[in-house]
C-alpha cells in the first residue's frame, strides 16, 4: 500500500512513519511534503526513500532538487505539488496531517481522488465540512479519523442510528486550575508545556485555551452525521479516555489507551485489520482515578465561540478557524496577550456575516477576508 504524508515533518507525520517502519510488508512511503523544513525532510527521505517529496511553502531551488535527487527522491515544490502527490493515481492513502488551513485543498483534492485520507487536519472538516463529506461520499473515498478523540469515537460506534451523544474528552491543557487573574501573563512557553501530549507549538496553544475541542466539536457534526446538541465536551485530566458513546438504551461505550498518537494512526492505517503501534500498553492497576469535569466558559470562552459558530453554519467556521490562526500566530510572537486570542476571534466573528460556503472558491474568499479583520483586531489590540 503506498502511502502519501502531508505534513511529514511535524509530530502526526514523524509518528505514521514510526508506525510505518514497523510494517514494512505492508506499506510504502509514496512521498513526503513539509512546508519549508527542508532540511528535516531531506533526513525523512534518506530513511524512508520515497519516490517523492514536496516543500510547499519553498521556492524552487537547483541545488535542493540535487541534494534529494541522490537519495532517489524527486523534489516538487509548491502548494500545488501537494494536490498533485493526493491525486496520483500510485497512492493509495494520504494522510493529511497539514496543520491549519493549509492542509485544505490537498486533503479535497484526495476525497474527490477517491482515496482513503487518514483526516488528522481537523480544519477541513472544520472550514468546508460539507464539501468534503460531499467530495468523499461522491468520489467513492474513505475518510479515517486519526484525532485522538474522533478516532475513539470511530473504534466505539456499533450502531450509528441509535446514538444519544458523542462525549469528547478534553485535558484541559496547562491552565485548567491556574487563577483566572494570572492567564493574561501566560507566556508562550508557558502554553506550550501541555502536561500530557507532544504536539506542535499551534496545536499546543488551541489545547491550552480549548478551541482545539470548538473545532473537534464541528469536525464530529460532519465526520458523523450529528447535530451540536448531540456533542458534549467533558474535561478527563488524565487523558486516558479518549472519547465516548452513549446509546439510547443507556450503553456508554469508550475508548481508553495511553495518550500516544500512534494508537489512533495505527488504528486508521490497518484498519479494519489491527496493527502494532509501538505504544506502551495501558496498565490499569496503575490508575488511580479517572476524573471528568464541565468546562468553565470563563476559562476557556472559544469553546463558546466554537459553539457558536457551527450554529450560524456557512462561512462563520471558516471565519473562525481563520481568526484563531491568526490570533495564535500573534500570541506566540509576542504581539498578543493570551486571553486576547479568544477576544480577537469573537470580533471576528461579529465583523463578518456567514455566507453559503458552496464551494473552496467560497471558503477560501471567507479565510482570507478573515485573516484580514482579525490581523486588524491584533494591530488595534497592540496600538
Amino acid at each position: 500500500m503506498n502511502l502519501a504524508i502531508l505534513g511529514a515533518t511535524g509530530s502526526i507525520g514523524t509518528s505514521t512513519l514510526d508506525v510505518v517502519a514497523r510494517h514494512p510488508e505492508r506499506y510504502r512511503v509514496f512521498a513526503l511534503a513539509a512546508h519549508s523544513s527542508a532540511d528535516a525532510l531531506l533526513a525523512l527521505c534518506r530513511v524512508h526513500r520515497p519516490p517523492y517529496a514536496v516543500l510547499a511553502g519553498g521556492a524552487p531551488s537547483a541545488r535542493l532538487a540535487a541534494a534529494f535527487r541522490e537519495q532517489g527522491t524527486e523534489l516538487l515544490f509548491g502548494a500545488a505539488a501537494l494536490e498533485q502527490i493526493a491525486v496520483d493515481r500510485r497512492c493509495d492513502v494520504v494522510m493529511a496531517a497539514i496543520v491549519g488551513a493549509a492542509g485544505l485543498a490537498s486533503t479535497l483534492a484526495a476525497a474527490r481522488a477517491g482515496k482513503r485520507v487518514l483526516l488528522a487536519n481537523k480544519e477541513a472538516l472544520v472550514m468546508a465540512g460539507p464539501l468534503l463529506t460531499r467530495a468523499a461520499r461522491e468520489a467513492g473515498a474513505t475518510l479515517l479519523p486519526v484525532d485522538s478523540e474522533h478516532n475513539a469515537v470511530f473504534q466505539c460506534l456499533s450502531d450509528a442510528r441509535a446514538v444519544r451523544r458523542i462525549v469528547l474528552t478534553a485535558s484541559g491543557g496547562p491552565f485548567r486550575v491556574a487563577p483566572l487573574e494570572t492567564l493574561d501573563a501566560v507566556t508562550p512557553t508557558q502554553a506550550c508545556a501541555h502536561p500530557n501530549w507532544v504536539m506542535g507549538p499551534k496545536i499546543s496553544v488551541d489545547s491550552a485555551t480549548m478551541m482545539n475541542k470548538g473545532l473537534e466539536v464541528i469536525e464530529a457534526r460532519w465526520l458523523f452525521d450529528v447535530p451540536a446538541s448531540a456533542i458534549e465536551v467533558v474535561i478527563h485530566p488524565q487523558s486516558i479516555v479518549h472519547s465516548l458513546v452513549e446509546y439510547i438504551d443507556g450503553s456508554l461505550i469508550a475508548q481508553l489507551s495511553n495518550p500516544d498518537m500512534r494508537v489512533p494512526i495505527a488504528h486508521a492505517l490497518g484498519y479494519p485489520e489491527r496493527i502494532a503501534s509501538g505504544a506502551r500498553p495501558l496498565d490499569l492497576t496503575a490508575m488511580k482515578d479517572l476524573s471528568f469535569e464541565r468546562p468553565d466558559e470563563r476559562r476557556f470562552p472559544c469553546l463558546r465561540l466554537a459553539y457558536s459558530a457551527l450554529g450560524r453554519g456557512g462561512t462563520a467556521p471558516a471565519v473562525l478557524n481563520a481568526a484563531n490562526e491568526v490570533a495564535v500566530d500573534a500570541f506566540l510572537a509576542g504581539r498578543l496577550p493570551f486571553t486576547s486570542i479568544a477576544r480577537v476571534i469573537a470580533e471576528t466573528l461579529d465583523t463578518l456575516p456567514a455566507t453559503p460556503a458552496s464551494d473552496l472558491a467560497a471558503v477560501m474568499a471567507a479565510d482570507e477576508q478573515a485573516r484580514r479583520a482579525a490581523g486588524a483586531c491584533v494591530l488595534a489590540r497592540a496600538a
